[in-house]
Parts: structure tokens; sequence; C-alpha cells
């Protein structure tokens, strides 16, 4: 890895430099961790990009009108390219990317049931700590991507992790309940995987856990204005392009905010997808603790996609 005191320090290269200005603080009484210092937030094997044609800098000026057609799983790869550069200020003190130290499992996802033409695009925002953040599937709750979905590739460790928040992979004892909600449904509705992505396919529009010192989960949308756009802005790029892919005729937020990144990405370039919303299962919401299945039936039926 290359090693540079400036910006987008990889997170294994410390100059002398940097470790003169963490050890400086340190001296001075400022308690930060020299991630937090360094702006690095424990991205797994971050990187200082060159100016290549697909770097996050070289690209950030390119509409979606100008986008190169590309499978699913360059589409995935291009977006950890994209958002490893990138830095998080305070509070944000971990930053967990699952397509990197889970990516067997997340790329067998897509080469198993990602297929184009299908019905339903269902998106969400981004990986739960103990979802998506342990096996590198959307909403993947570990039962229910070992037993129902089939997979069970090894999960690496990131190069740094929250001590409060450790990576266990396929051997995490807890269970994230939106994932068990939600592939809980798919699989009382649909019975076998095969059938249920005949029809939908799942995603996540931001693939990054931001952690907080505490250990406490940090949502994209609470990320400064200059973060939030510089991210937004690749994962529109990569949304834009797997819309292209599928060719789905809806695509459906799981939850508000995914819904309102998807009218704002797709808007110019695919037109003719309807998007919608459908009730997140999060227990953090009362409305869904009062039964979400049947909530969700009844919104796919008014949208017409009911069974």
């Amino acid at each position: 890895l290359p090693q540079t005191g400036g910006p987008g320090v990889a997170l294994a290269g410390f100059s002398p430099g940097s470790f003169a200005r963490v050890t400086g603080l340190a001296q001075a009484g400022v308690k930060k961790s020299p991630a937090a210092v360094l702006g690095l937030q424990c991205f797994p094997g971050s990187t200082l990009h060159s100016e290549q044609e697909d770097s996050p800098r070289a690209i950030a000026g390119r509409g979606p009108a100008t986008l190169f057609p590309m499978e699913p799983i360059p589409i995935t790869r291009a977006l950890t390219r994209d958002v490893q550069a990138m830095e998080f200020a305070a509070p944000v003190a971990h930053v967990y990317n699952p397509l990197v130290y889970a990516r067997a499992n997340a790329e067998a996802f897509i080469e198993r049931y990602l297929q184009s033409g299908v019905q339903t695009l269902l998106l969400g925002m981004n990986p739960g700590p103990y979802g998506m953040a342990q096996t590198g599937v959307p909403f993947g709750e570990v039962a229910a991507v070992r037993d129902w979905l089939g997979i069970a590739e090894p999960v690496r460790k990131p190069k740094c992790e929250h001590p409060k928040r450790p990576i266990l992979g396929m051997d995490c004892p807890r269970s994230e309940v939106s994932g068990r909600r939600l592939w809980g449904w798919a699989a009382e509705r649909f019975e076998t995987p095969e059938a249920f992505f005949e029809k939908f396919f799942v995603w996540n529009y931001c693939p990054l856990v931001f952690l907080e010192e505490g250990g406490r989960n940090r949502t994209p949308d609470k990320l400064p204005a200059a973060e939030r756009d510089a991210l937004f802005a690749a994962c529109d790029r990569a949304l834009v392009r797997l819309v292209q892919y599928l060719q789905p005729r809806w695509v459906l937020g799981v939850g508000r905010f995914a819904e309102g990144r998807a009218r704002t990405a797709l808007a110019e370039e695919t037109p003719e997808v309807r998007i919608g919303t459908i009730l997140h299962p999060s227990p953090a919401s009362p409305i869904a603790n009062r039964g979400w299945a049947p909530q969700v039936e009844a919104q796919l039926e008014k949208l017409g996609l009911g069974t």
C-alpha cells in the first residue's frame, strides 16, 4: 500500500509526518484515534487513487447520460473504488465496506440470483450492523442467507474493526430483525429463492456502514452535506447502472430515504421506470412492529404487484 501523509492515505500506510501529527496531538492531550485524525475511518484496503479513468475524481463530473454499460459485478467493484477514497469526519469513527471483506458472499448473491428483466427492484438504504455488514448480502440476516439463500462463503475481517461491532461473518449469533422480516416474508410468499428472484432483486443504495466511537450506527442521511453529496453521487451512478442492466418495471424504496434517492438518481436516465415505496421492516418503526408482512402485501397489492 502507498504511504503518504496527504488526504486519502492508505489505512496501513502512515508517513513519518502522519505519525508526528498523531504523536503531537497525543502529547497535547487531544484524544483522537489515528484513524479519526487522518480521516481514514478504517476503510478495508483504502488507498489513495491516481487520476485514472474510473477514479472518483476523474468521473465526478460524468453525468448519468455518459455512463457506459456495465455488468452487475463490475458495477459493485466500480462503486467500491469510488467510495474507498472518501473520508468522513467525526462523529464517524469507523466505516465498513462489506463489498470488500465479504466480497465472496456479495458476489455469490449477485451471480446466483440477479437476472435482467425482473419486475421489481427492492432498494434499501445501507447495511445494518448485524445484516449485510456481517454477510455481504442486503438485509442479510445470517440464518436467511445461509439456510434460505444457500450462501455461506468465508467472510474476512475489516482492516480496522470497531471493538463494539466486530465482524463475525456467518458465525454472528445476533439476528437482524429487518432482514429476518424481509427474507422471512419472501420465503413464506414464494417458498423458494428462485421463485422470488424471478420477480424481485434486492440492493442497498449505499454499501457502507458508518459507526460512531461508541458503536452507534450512523445512517448516510445524517452525514454532513459535503460528505453526503460525494457519497450519493457515487451511489447514484451505481444505481443508474444497475437499473439499466436489470430493466425493472418498478424500483421500490424500502423506506422513504431509498425512494427519494431512487427518484433523484433515475429521473433523467430511466423515466420509464416506476418508483414507489414499501414500509421499512426496522424494529425501530412502531408501524412495522404491528405486522410488517401483511402491510407490505397490502402496499404491493395497491401498486398492482400482488400475487
